[in-house]
């Protein structure tokens, strides 16, 4: 018998080494090369099953019932997996249930593969039944050929599929589970999400879904500290798409990551047992769903990360590439203005001059006199006559619609579980997504969209997450069900969108649900403030918002007008009194990148100031597509020296490189700046081309660094290409 054993767990062991064999050079760096080196494969040799691509393995055994063993980080050999856990749980009727997973691991610090066949599972288990394999499709149905992107189709991978019954011993008959995982080519990134589907007869209520549970090495030991206070497992990055509350940042919009304690792992070095060493994916509040017979739910999905650096910039530059492969339409990054309208005739002065300084897009701003829930006949005809008009002049145009943080009316405000009335929200005061306003506000939304013409959303306030307590919106049954009912009501209205090509500018982090962008952070009334202390103040936004973003997911304010108060110091009107410090906070914002809402009633009143529009949207769209690449950061702004950054793209295949020097000083300075160019691929040496006009051959250390030495004049800024 021991033999037998030892034999299996060879078997396990070889089956695992021959499959990381096939992995290619760990050379390549996969942030610096494309796709092809790490294609995604599933092998399966009798009861393992391995999803790989080189970068990220995951492996599983199926008997007697299916678990994961293994979740390797195949750039730096880390081992995840300490423990075997259920690949979810699901709360059915106020009961929970394991689906899969196996019992029988006495010690739980490590897993040893010949202890695995000795695991026994429990009759009141979800069993696996079968797996299947398939080609990975992309979360949206985007049309990616209707805007300037810099990735027009989600990354490729292949997705493995488990399929689960309900445990006989229960009243669960006609109940199937399916747990999916998708690996990604090129990226060390998986996908996890769970489908219930109700075969039999009966009504089961969902009350909860946890999609994933790790038993994870813990990031630090330590004899006394709680879960809160303790270091997580940094080689692990999870996100899912189940995120609000207009934090503008995806660690502050999470609702769904959960780090808890291990009572069972008994050897850990914590007195308490308080190491935080398992991770749960959930959403906080609970499903809370009734699942008819025919029906079928889907959980949250969850993104799973590996990251193989502690260094801030790659950490960043990880997350960034997971945005472009598996959500493309973040890369959409049009060129358009913020105007504030009394009438039509605004409008389509605004178009013309859109038209004629080469940008690509009019948004009617807050403000404005657009109102898109009005769908009469003559409202949305003389809509549609502007969106002709735009589409004439080759201009996108969108407009401006506020859901929450408003009051619409005792029956369809969120009723406050604690209060059992209206306010008390997120935002103080606002309506219910499953109220009838709620369910006819968007289908107005689809039905301006679909009668005008209009080509994006500018969607202030989506749903924040506010639970409801009514019993009398027909949208949901009660408090338990109203936070996961207005959230997917809002995602089903950002997928229809999403589908159409319409763009989506929403202050909360619904990216993966189909939104486009969202604010990159800053103060409002700091626009009141004196232009010399905005400049410096935006390139600190700018500087704090791209670690973890991709430049077009984000947009920046510049008001044209006074806003939020403030003195002739801080507007920009008249425009063509104030033109380097448009020209300044254009280029700052175009350099990095970001589009910024220029907001007002006019882009010019000038020719000279027309040209000096003219000119920076020349100028960035012939570096547009290195300027939409990932941002390194050089040095932040302080107001005492120099501050900038730089693009870089590998797989570019002319300009590998564009940085931007400021200096805010009143004099002018010269400094030499070391240049961190291991991310533009190249080695040896490179090409530097300052201001269009200055060549200069760089050596490369054996890092990709170079220093330069540069004169920046006075309160202005200078900027290079790399080739």
């Amino acid at each position: 018998m021991r033999f037998k054993l030892f034999l299996i767990a060879l078997t396990l062991i070889t089956a695992e080494e021959g499959f990381a064999q096939k992995k290619e050079p760990k050379s390549q760096d996969w942030l610096i090369s494309g796709t092809a080196a790490y294609q995604s494969r599933i092998a399966v040799d009798d009861q393992n099953i391995v999803l790989e691509n080189g970068l990220v393995r995951r492996s599983f055994w199926v008997r007697p019932n299916a678990f994961c063993y293994d979740f390797t980080n195949l750039i730096t050999e880390q081992q995840l997996i300490r423990a075997v856990q259920p690949e979810a749980l699901l709360q059915l009727n106020g009961k929970w249930y394991n689906v899969g997973g196996v019992d029988g691991q006495k010690e739980r610090a490590y897993l040893r593969p010949e202890w695995m066949p000795t695991f026994t599972t429990k009759p009141e288990d979800f069993s696996y039944v079968k797996h299947e394999i398939s080609d990975l499709d992309p979360l949206l149905p985007w049309k990616g050929d209707k805007w300037w992107s810099t990735h027009k189709v989600a990354g490729k991978g292949k997705v493995l599929t488990f399929t689960y019954a309900a445990p006989a011993a229960v009243p669960l008959s006609g109940i199937e589970v399916k747990v999916h995982y998708a690996i990604y080519d090129g990226i060390p990134l998986i996908s996890k999400w769970v489908t219930v589907k109700n075969t039999g007869n009966q009504t089961v209520q969902i009350n909860q879904v946890i999609n994933e549970k790790l038993a994870l090495v813990e990031e630090e030991s330590a004899v006394v500290g709680s879960v809160d206070d303790m270091k997580k497992q940094h080689g692990l990055y999870v996100e899912s798409n189940f995120a609000f509350n207009n934090a503008m940042r995806y660690h502050l919009s999470d609702q769904s990551l959960h780090w808890k304690a291990d009572s069972t792992y008994t050897s850990q070095v914590n007195y308490d047992l308080k190491t935080p060493a398992i991770m749960e994916v959930y959403p906080t509040v609970g499903v809370g769903t009734k699942l008819a017979p025919k029906d079928s739910f889907s959980s949250i999905r969850s993104w799973e990360l590996l990251m193989d650096s502690y260094d801030r910039e790659r950490r960043g530059l990880a997350i960034r590439k997971m945005y472009r492969t598996i959500a493309p339409w973040t890369t959409a990054n049009p060129i358009f203005m913020h105007l504030v309208s009394k009438k039509d005739e605004q409008v389509y002065t605004a178009i013309d001059q859109c038209a004629a300084t080469g940008y690509e897009a009019l948004i009617l701003s807050f403000g404005s006199h657009v109102n898109m829930e009005d769908t009469t006949a003559g409202n949305l005809a003389a809509l549609k006559k502007i969106a002709d008009y735009a589409h004439r002049k080759n201009i996108k145009i969108g407009a401006y619609s506020l859901f929450s943080s408003r009051k619409i009316s005792e029956a369809d405000d969120i009723i406050n579980p604690k209060t059992g009335k209206t306010g008390g929200t997120f935002f103080g005061n606002a309506p219910c997504f499953g109220s009838n306003w709620g369910i006819g506000y968007a289908q107005r939304i689809k039905t301006f969209f679909e009668k005008t013409g209009f080509d994006i959303w500018e969607n202030d306030g989506p749903f924040p997450g506010d639970q409801c307590a009514s019993t009398n919106h027909p949208g949901h049954h009660g408090l338990e069900d109203s936070q996961w009912v207005q959230f997917n009501m809002q995602k089903e209205l950002y997928h229809w969108l999403n589908a159409r090509g319409i763009y989506i500018n929403s202050p909360d982090w619904y990216f993966l649900d189909g939104s486009n962008k969202t604010g990159i952070g800053y103060r409002e009334v700091n626009f009141s403030l004196p232009r010399e202390n905005q400049r410096i103040l935006n390139r600190q936004n700018i500087f704090d918002a791209l670690w973890e973003q991709n430049p077009s997911m984000g947009w920046g304010f510049v008001p044209l007008t006074a806003y939020q108060g403030g003195g002739k110091e801080a507007v920009l009107e008249p425009l063509n009194e104030h033109l380097e410090d448009y020209r300044q906070l254009m280029m700052q914002y175009y350099g990095a990148g970001i589009q910024a809402c220029y907001r007002g009633p006019r882009l010019y009143d000038t020719e000279q100031t027309k040209q000096t529009v003219i000119d920076v949207i020349q100028w960035y769209k012939k570096y547009r597509n290195i300027l939409n690449a990932d941002l390194i950061h050089l040095r932040r702004a302080d107001g005492r020296d120099w501050d900038g950054f730089l693009h870089v793209n590998a797989t570019a295949a002319g300009i590998k490189g564009l940085g931007m020097l400021f200096n805010p000083l009143k004099t002018p300075i010269t400094r030499t700046v070391v240049l961190p160019l291991y991310y533009t691929g190249l080695s040896g040496s490179a090409k530097m081309t300052f201001d269009d006009k200055t060549v200069k051959n760089a050596s490369l250390d054996p890092l990709a660094k170079t220093a330069v030495t540069i004169t920046i004049p006075a309160e202005s800024y200078r900027w290079f290409t790399v080739e």
